[in-house]
């Protein structure tokens, strides 16, 4: 994974996946096969309406 350094130091990657319009069903697939592969960067919101499902335990 690449990344990039921001104004204060912490280490960002380069890389990430979006969950916008994704059904909830999607979102979650997505997000868990793309942290399977790897990825550490997320980028979801509350009005996408398909983020409760990342906090499931």
């Amino acid at each position: 994974m690449e990344y990039v350094t921001l104004n204060n130091e912490v280490k960002c990657p380069v890389v990430g996946i979006g969950t916008f319009m994704l059904s909830p069903a999607e979102a979650e697939n997505s997000v868990r096969e793309a942290l399977k592969m790897g990825y550490s960067l997320v980028d979801t919101a509350n009005a996408y309406v398909n983020e409760e499902l990342y906090c499931r335990g």
